[in-house]
């Protein structure tokens, strides 16, 4: 368990500027810790070119803090025994979730189901009737809390169990007259969970960051309907890169909100079309557990001081990084004798994604210089990174 303290840093760093995700587990791999991380940011942000960084004040995370204590809200961290496992296994899994109503039901097994919120009567009613027997068998159902097909499979697993995945802050619910069902979900014994501020008005762009955690708390997702270039084929694809199950239920080629569930058959989803096509597929996986991403290793704020620097192999904590791989800069070399190395590690990075293993062994660096000079293009804004530990380079116009 994180104490208080490093609570209130772990929740200052994912709420800074330029700092998602990824990024907050690289600069924990490269600090040992929030705090220090902290401390480094306003210098990798001059160092990367940036004139100044937004670091969240102590005051605004503890502001925060108290806002989501007053709504019965808890901060969990990754790592943590209460965590989520089939999330935490996701290479995108929020470093902090907030969570309001039950934990216990966190550590059941779920199924994802998501859908068109224009939904037709048949697909409601499919949507209704599988998410109960799913219940029924002992899966906790997840979604969105969206209208349609969402509210329909939150509403038929209240007395069995369900979690909704808001894309605001946890007082700002959308659609508000869905507010009502989320109490209801908390009153039932589910949970509504967040990792957005509270405060935060959800955005179209937030959908799909809500999209890989409905996914990722899952260990599959059932698409009811979903029209071609819609939220719910990106949950699919979200499912898929977690290595989750995806199920569609066919629908008819003269209906476009069919189209989409029809595209993910045709390109190899599990036909859906009653309880037995889900439980089947998934009763071994449940078995197995869920499998940590490799990349991820061992939550690190779990390990000692000792351990950490062992095992990461890092300089001690407030020794300079040694070396920029910025346009223009330099390294210094392994043997440190101050002779300059001129490699642009910029040149080597495009629009594509590249693993970084390979910006290792293409620009005959140490991974720790490369992942140095990947987090100060990070907190420039210039880095994107990606599954399987790739990073790409964001255009700059």
């Amino acid at each position: 368990m994180l104490t208080d303290e490093q609570r209130l840093d772990w929740l200052r760093l994912i709420r800074s500027e330029n700092v998602g995700p990824r990024t907050f587990r690289a600069l924990i791999n490269q600090y040992g810790g929030a705090s220090a991380a902290l401390e480094a940011l306003p210098d990798l942000a001059r160092r990367s070119g940036r004139a100044a960084l937004k670091v969240t004040s102590r005051a605004a995370a503890e502001k925060e803090l108290a806002a989501a204590a007053r709504l019965g809200i808890r901060f969990i961290a990754m790592g943590e025994p209460d965590y989520p496992k089939t999330l935490q296994a996701a290479d995108t899994a929020p470093p902090l979730i907030g969570v309001r109503g039950s934990t216990e039901i966190l550590s059941r097994p779920a199924v994802a189901m998501v859908g068109s919120r224009n939904a037709s009567a048949a697909g409601l009613t499919f949507a209704e009737r599988l998410s109960r027997q799913l219940g029924e068998f002992g899966y906790v159902i997840v979604s969105g809390l969206a209208r349609g097909i969402d509210t329909r499979a939150h509403k038929a697993t209240l007395a069995s169990g369900t979690i909704a995945v808001l894309a605001g802050g946890q007082d700002r619910v959308y659609p508000p007259e869905n507010e009502p069902l989320l109490l209801a979900i908390i009153e039932n014994g589910g949970a509504v969970i967040s990792e957005m501020p509270m405060g935060w008005e959800p955005r179209g762009r937030d959908f799909p960051r809500r999209n890989r955690i409905v996914s990722g708390l899952s260990y599959g997702v059932v698409v009811v309907e979903a029209a071609r270039r819609s939220g719910s084929l990106i949950t699919a694809r979200f499912a898929l890169e977690q290595g989750r199950e995806v199920f569609a239920v066919p629908g008819s080629p003269l209906d476009p909100r069919a189209e989409g569930t029809n595209d993910l058959i045709r390109d190899g989803a599990t036909l859906c079309a009653g309880l037995e096509h889900v439980t089947n597929v998934l009763e071994p996986l449940v078995a197995a557990g869920p499998k940590l991403d490799p990349d991820m290793g061992e939550p690190l704020h779990l390990l000692g001081t000792e351990e950490l620097w062992d095992e990461l192999d890092l300089p001690e904590i407030g020794r300079p990084a040694v070396g920029m791989v910025l346009p223009d800069a330099g390294l210094l070399d392994e043997a440190g004798d101050g002779d300059r190395i001129e490699i642009d590690l910029v040149s080597l990075l495009g629009p594509s994604p590249v693993p970084v293993d390979d910006l290792a062994r293409q620009s005959g660096l140490s991974i720790r210089h490369v992942q140095m000079a990947l987090l100060e293009l990070e907190i420039a804004g210039r880095l994107e990174r990606h599954g399987g530990n790739a990073v790409s380079l964001i255009a700059t116009s």
